[in-house]
């Protein structure tokens, strides 16, 4: 039995997501006071969301850089997993630390590294920017490119097809906090 898009994100409990292509347009600028990378506010906020819902929430990345280092702190997320060079064998050892298992998970990537743990998880989400091969693994592809939304949308569509939207966002629909 094939699951849909909705059954696959009703099962997920975490979230892991490449960092470079997905949190970020790809773009790296080297300054003389270090790496700077782009990220998105409403991507941010979708980050707080989802902890305020209970998901666990995870970066992958293969480079190491402080400004991932400054986000992921910032987005209080379970687990930064950086200088990954093999995804394939990572990947476990991610699911173990979340206490998750593999099939209530969802992988977000967008190059061709990020292919082995998508079809390690419940649910491979590409981004909108992903390569084609990318794509082909996915259930789902976002509307939203790469550091321009597509955290976010990948994070409501996991709370209202867990039904959790309505009660995150009571605070704001109600004045409460």
């Amino acid at each position: 039995m094939t699951l849909s898009v909705e059954q696959r994100a009703a099962r997920v409990k975490a979230i892991i997501f490449d960092v470079d292509g997905v949190l970020t347009r790809g773009e790296i600028i080297h300054s003389e006071a270090g790496e700077l990378k782009f990220f998105d506010v409403h991507d941010g906020h979708g980050f707080a969301l989802a902890r305020r819902a209970g998901l666990k929430l995870a970066l992958f990345s293969g480079r190491e850089s402080e400004a991932v280092r400054r986000r992921a702190k910032e987005l209080k997320v379970d687990l930064l997993q950086e200088a990954v060079l093999n995804k394939h064998e990572a990947i476990d050892a991610v699911f173990e630390r979340l206490g998750v298992d593999p099939e209530d998970a969802c992988y977000v990537g967008d190059d061709v590294v990020d292919i082995p743990p998508m079809r390690r998880v419940g649910f491979p989400v590409a981004v909108a920017t992903a390569r084609p091969e990318v794509k082909e693994v996915a259930v789902w592809v976002t509307e939203c490119r790469g550091g321009e939304g597509a955290a976010r949308e990948v994070i409501e569509l996991v709370l209202k097809a867990r039904g959790l939207w309505d009660s995150v966002m009571e605070r704001y629909l109600e004045g409460g906090k």
